[in-house]
Order: structure tokens, then C-alpha cells, then sequence
């Protein structure tokens, strides 16, 4: 897989927080060690290894782990070619050019408030940019809208994607209102492919409500951000 697109860094204060403390974790030995204090140089030690392990772990995951991983699920869809994909939360496109390079027929709508604080440079213009780059801008759409208030008909795609933007609303009925509206717009007999670090379980719970069946899995090392501790897990269903 070669990507001509640059994709960004999801929230990108979490690495600045794993580097802050590998260099607290440095310093902690450095002045162990000269004061002669074993205590504090060990402390240090793991501090630094930590965050090092830990911030290469995000880093991996966020600029080519997620990346292979969703490769794998978009041709797991067994597409044909002419499907309409929606991608929940698109950011610079990660996913939503993907599914586009999937469906030479048909299109891909990208949904997104473009917050820099969830994806680093997040902006439309970003993603048309890597729309362009990737050769896949005859089909694909971009739009502004809350994801809690899609602004699609029912029933008009096939494919529902999202990748690690639903728990960023904060409240569960909130969130909630997120799933409804996937449920919603997804064709029955369509599908519903959701990764996320929080919350899955009420995911799948919620899209059961609404017609979908879903099971939750993981989706392996490729997909942790800084360690198993926070690792991406897959709800993927289809409508009834």
C-alpha cells in the first residue's frame, strides 16, 4: 500500500505528552545519577522507556498502522464498484479515500466538523487536497455537519464507515444520537463499520436498537494507541 496523501496525526497533543514525559523521565535520571540517588535514576528509567515505547507505539498506529488495517476491512466489504460509502468523522480522509479508490462507480461522502484539537491540520481543503493526490476526487464528497445530525436521506448508503471519531462527543446519549443517525442512513441489508478506542460495546448495544446486528472485535497491535491499554476494537454489522 502506497499513499500519496498525508494523513496527519490523531490528536496530536497525546504525542506531545508521551515526549514531555520521556524527556521528564531523562532528566529524573540525569539527576539520579548525579546526586547518587539509584531511587530516582530508576524511576527515571521506566519513565523514559515508557513514554518512548508507548509514544512509537501512537505514532506507528496513527501514520501507518490504522492504515493497513483499514485497507483490510475496506476489502473485507467485498465491494463492487458501485456502492455509496459515508464516512462518519472523516478528518483528512485516512478511510473515506480508501472506500473512494473501492468504488470506481459510485461515491464516497465524507462528514466532518474539522477540529484540529481530534486530527492535526484537520481542515476540508486538507482533504480535498489528498482526494486529488490519491486520483479519487471525481467521487468523492465533502460536507460540514454534526455527526449527532447527518444530512443524508434514509436508507441512501450502503456502506457506513467511522474511524475514531465517535467518542469525542462527550455525553452517551449524545453519542447515542450519533449511532441512530448511522442506523438511519444505512440501506438495509447495508453495512455499518465502526473502530473506536471507547465504547464500542454501547455502540453495537445502540445500532441493535435500530435494526443493525453488530459483534465487536479487535483489531490487533497495528491499531493500539501507545499499548494494548488503548486499543482500537472494530463493532460491524448489517442492517436488517
Amino acid at each position: 500500500m502506497a499513499r500519496k496523501g498525508d494523513y496527519g496525526i490523531d490528536a496530536p497533543y497525546v504525542v506531545a505528552i508521551f515526549a514531555v514525559g520521556a524527556i521528564l523521565g531523562a532528566s529524573a535520571f540525569g539527576i539520579g545519577f548525579v546526586l547518587e540517588l539509584p531511587w530516582l535514576a530508576t524511576i527515571g528509567v521506566w519513565v523514559f522507556a515508557f513514554d518512548v515505547v508507548c509514544g512509537g507505539s501512537y505514532l506507528y498506529t496513527t501514520r501507518r498502522g490504522k492504515h493497513v488495517v483499514w485497507e483490510r476491512l475496506i476489502g473485507e466489504l467485498g465491494l463492487g464498484g458501485g456502492e455509496t460509502i459515508v464516512d462518519v468523522g472523516c478528518g483528512r480522509g485516512a478511510v473515506l479515500l480508501l472506500a473512494a479508490a473501492h468504488v470506481p462507480r459510485g461515491k464516497a461522502i465524507g462528514i466532518d466538523i474539522w477540529s484540529k484539537t481530534d486530527q492535526s491540520g484537520n481542515a476540508e481543503s486538507v482533504t480535498r487536497k489528498n482526494a486529488e493526490l490519491e486520483g479519487v476526487s471525481d467521487r468523492v464528497e465533502l460536507r460540514t455537519a454534526d455527526m449527532r445530525e447527518l444530512p443524508l436521506a434514509d436508507a441512501s448508503a450502503d456502506v457506513v464507515v467511522s474511524s475514531l471519531a465517535i467518542h469525542n462527543v462527550r455525553r452517551a446519549d449524545e453519542r447515542a444520537k450519533a449511532i441512530a443517525e448511522i442506523a438511519r442512513i444505512v440501506k438495509p441489508g447495508g453495512r455499518v463499520a465502526i473502530a473506536d478506542i471507547n465504547f464500542t460495546r454501547a455502540y453495537a448495544d445502540e445500532l441493535a436498537k435500530h435494526g443493525v446486528t453488530a459483534t465487536v472485535r479487535g483489531l490487533g497491535p497495528r491499531f493500539w494507541f501507545g499499548g494494548p491499554q488503548v486499543a482500537a476494537r472494530l463493532v460491524s454489522g448489517t442492517k436488517r
